[in-house]
């Protein structure tokens, strides 16, 4: 298909089912109100600690995150002042970026790009709560009820706090209680980060704002209080509140964002003021209890699908603030905590639960910044960050949460394919198409809420993309999902049809030359030549993309000769060899190394990790050595991403000990050059001596190689135990980790054996179970499940 036929394309998507849940908008009944308390005790909560608030100049590295999947903020925790950095996953300026560079990319600025930006700053005023005036002060994630808490003594009176963004109400919640006859008196500032005005009513005891951006993209939001005890007032712009015994702040706000092309993106009869004043309104009708148990009955469906124990720590480590244990962790001596790694891995499915729900996905920062300026503008990158940020979702229990990326594509959808049919084989783009066919969709290195990419081309970024979907219908074998990304498969598979051309490859055991199909001219992510045919990425990515779109087809019965098509282009793909040169698998087509030996990124690696081409057990010897030879070539990263993702492969090699050294690598204190994890745990790597940056992929592959080595699967095959490292191997449980062909696993451990699995199904029949040297072969029905035991 030539760009001149490119919008007649787009009818194509008149009946692609999207969702339009990502939108601001009113809800559509009352949320369900649970009758009894549904709070996990205190004791047995999983709680990360700290002894201190947070400094407001560094929240991105102190402040704890809240959010419901699309609100998103980071608390202080300050007694005398408690601070919000407020975000909506929507709060894009920029637009759909489709008018090209002089040399054929896509522009990659914050005004035509666009970027993630904030939404509002909220704060609440104590002046007589001042720090150095209160004792006992701790504030916490409760990640097993979804709650921040923060508590301390002033003048022999206890006071508590609560706060939390509730998905079913779509507020933000700061309840403030006390025990023993304290009251609270201050004021509540709302404040926007674009100079908004802000206005207030006093009969609703409500501040507003509402305004555009640059862009035209509307936004607005609003806070109310309520008291049973006190008054609350408005005066000016702000809220005041006086001798209140209990308080309750509740905040909502967001744009006028709809996933919907045909609308380009904006929903006019959205006006995020009023909804944003009604939102709030509607949630001070009900009591702080309620709001709480409502919130907490919602997060806890989704939590408590997984229950982690790696072993136990000592009394000693439990008493330690989360910040003085981790970096107690890495004291020379040190012995393993246990614990404190498996809240690490629960800290990740709180993130994943509070960052995406039914909204957009998250991108480079989820929904967690401090600024308007965020880094590489709080984009989605797919050349590994946004699809690293879903690969502990269904293995970590929580498919529903990778909904929000399968939403997303399919909205961009129709976007995609115009700009790639239009733009990609434009003849100052160094990566068109050489045989001067285009087709389908492909995306930038960097892509926008609005249909748009930036930075260079990424061709590959539509095969990878496809594949993340694809695979998330292995864990879940739901038809009607599958029904719905089968276009945008085939549309990756019809980009690669039009740009893969015949080349003459020359087998180096033989010698003897043949003719294959490669990829046009690429960029191996992200270094070394600009212009090489064949890259190991693409090759490797398009041959997983052609598996599974044959897999897709036959299921739904859909397409039985483009079926053929695409197996005679399979049939034809060449395939990476092992350099004679270096003994590593190639990443690019010769037995050079033309890049960076330590490079971050592990893109010639795609075959053995996320892919299943090269597999442990059967794949060829010289293949395997020569995979993992490159592997261990590029060493560790000070990117936390790029440990996690060498931790994932090495669990494919089943090195346990090497894939939990890359885990404690994300873990370890970040401290001046050193990346790691700040005191809020959230992956930190140095920008030069005085700065640092915050990614979000961390958090979420490194909890996805911990389950690995625990859990490995692909369609048709479960491995127990099979990287299990020595600190974790004492004794362990872990429940309801989802696996590849429909089934889900509760397994336990005790000296590094397994002693008993459980599988369930989801929607897989059979699929063989691995451990303690046994394969053995489960067939159940959907629904049913089965106990293994080891003696």
């Amino acid at each position: 298909m030539t760009g001149a036929t490119a919008a007649g394309s787009l009818a194509a998507f008149a009946g692609l089912p999207l969702s339009t849940a990502a939108a601001f908008t009113a809800a559509a009944a009352e949320p369900v109100r649970p009758a009894a308390d549904p709070r996990v005790a205190d004791g047995e909560a999983v709680r990360l600690w700290c002894s201190a608030p947070a400094a407001e100049q560094s929240m991105i590295q102190q402040g704890l995150p809240i959010g419901n999947g699309r609100l998103g903020a980071l608390v202080g925790g300050n007694s005398a002042k408690e601070t919000l950095f407020i975000t909506d996953a929507a709060m894009w300026t920029g637009g759909r970026n489709d008018v090209l560079s002089d040399d054929g990319q896509l522009p990659y600025g914050r005004e035509n790009f666009g970027s993630l930006t904030q939404l509002a700053h909220l704060t609440v005023d104590l002046p007589d709560h001042a720090l150095t005036a209160v004792s006992g002060y701790q504030r916490a994630v409760d990640i097993s009820n979804g709650l921040l808490t923060t508590s301390y003594v002033h003048k022999a009176v206890t006071y508590r706090r609560e706060i939390y963004a509730s998905q079913p109400d779509d507020v933000v919640v700061l309840s403030f209680t006390q025990s023993g006859g304290g009251t609270y008196t201050g004021r509540i500032n709302l404040a926007g980060t674009h100079g908004e005005f802000v206005t207030t009513e006093a009969t609703g005891r409500t501040a507003s704002f509402g305004a555009a951006l640059s862009n035209g993209r509307r936004y607005g939001a609003a806070v109310t209080a309520v008291s049973r005890t006190g008054q609350v007032n408005v005066n000016g712009a702000v809220v005041e509140f006086t001798g209140c015994s209990d308080l309750t702040v509740i905040f909502s706000g967001g744009t006028d964002y709809v996933p919907d092309f045909g609308k380009f993106y904006r929903d006019p009869s959205i006006d995020p003021q009023p909804l944003s004043r009604s939102k709030v309104a509607a949630a001070a009708g009900h009591a702080a209890a309620v709001l709480r148990n409502t919130h907490v009955a919602d997060y806890r469906a989704l939590y408590g699908t997984m229950a982690v124990s790696l072993g136990t720590s000592s009394k000693a480590q439990r008493q330690l603030d989360t910040w003085t244990r981790l970096q107690a962790r890495f004291r020379p001596g040190a012995v393993a905590d246990p614990e404190l790694e498996a809240s690490y891995l629960q800290y990740g499915r709180y993130l994943m639960i509070c960052g995406s729900r039914d909204g957009l996905p998250m991108g480079l920062q989820g929904a967690w910044i401090d600024t308007n300026e965020p880094g590489w503008m709080g984009d989605y990158h797919t050349d590994i960050n946004i699809q690293m940020n879903y690969w502990m979702a269904d293995r970590a229990g929580l498919p529903s949460c990778f909904d929000a990326l399968t939403n997303y594509c399919l909205a961009q959808l129709p976007s995609w394919t115009d700009v790639t049919q239009r733009l990609f084989n434009d003849p100052r783009n160094r990566f068109r198409n050489t045989s001067g066919k285009v087709a389908g969709w492909t995306v930038a290195i960097s892509t926008n809420i609005d249909g748009g990419s930036g930075w260079q081309w990424h061709p590959a970024g539509s095969a990878w993309l496809a594949n993340s979907l694809f695979e998330h219908y292995e864990y879940t074998q739901d038809p009607a999902l599958l029904a719905r990304i089968y276009p945008l498969i085939k549309g990756a598979c019809e980009f690669w049809e039009a740009r893969l051309i015949p080349h003459t490859v020359t087998d180096h055991a033989t010698g003897q030359t043949r003719e294959a199909l490669v990829a046009d001219k690429d960029w191996s992510p992200e270094h070394g030549p600009q212009d090489a045919l064949g890259i190991t990425y693409a090759q490797e990515l398009v041959w997983t993309l052609f598996s599974n779109y044959h897999t897709a087809s036959e299921v739904l019965g859909k397409d039985a000769g483009y079926r053929q098509t695409i197996a005679g282009l399979q049939d034809r793909l060449y395939l990476p060899q092992v350099s004679p040169k270096t003994g590593w698998l190639e990443e690019w087509m010769t037995p050079d190394n033309l890049g960076e030996i330590e490079h971050r990124h592990l893109s010639p690696l795609m075959g053995l990790f996320p892919g299943d081409r090269i597999l442990y057990e059967s794949s060829p010897a010289a293949l395997l050595t020569g995979a993992w030879k490159l592997l261990n070539a590029r060493s560790t990263s000070i990117y936390g991403w790029a440990n996690a993702q060498r931790a994932l492969c090495f669990a494919r090699f089943k090195e346990g000990e090497k894939a939990y050294q890359m885990i404690l690598r994300n873990l370890q204190p970040s401290t001046g050059s050193i990346g790691g994890s700040a005191l809020n745990l959230f992956d930190i790597w140095p920008l030069d001596n005085n700065s640092s940056i915050f990614q979000i992929d961390s958090n979420f592959g490194t909890p996805a190689a911990m389950i690995d080595l625990l859990v490995y699967s692909r369609p048709g095959r479960i491995e127990l135990l099979p990287a299990l490292p020595a600190a974790w191997a004492a004794q362990g449980r872990i429940t309801g980790v989802g696996v590849r062909g429909g089934f889900t696993v509760d397994l336990s451990w005790r000296k590094g054996k397994v002693t008993e699995a459980v599988i369930r199904s989801v929607g897989g029949l059979t699929t063989e179970v691995v451990a303690e040297g046994k394969i053995r072969t489960v067939r159940l029905a959907r629904g049913k499940s089965i106990t293994l035991r080891w003696s």
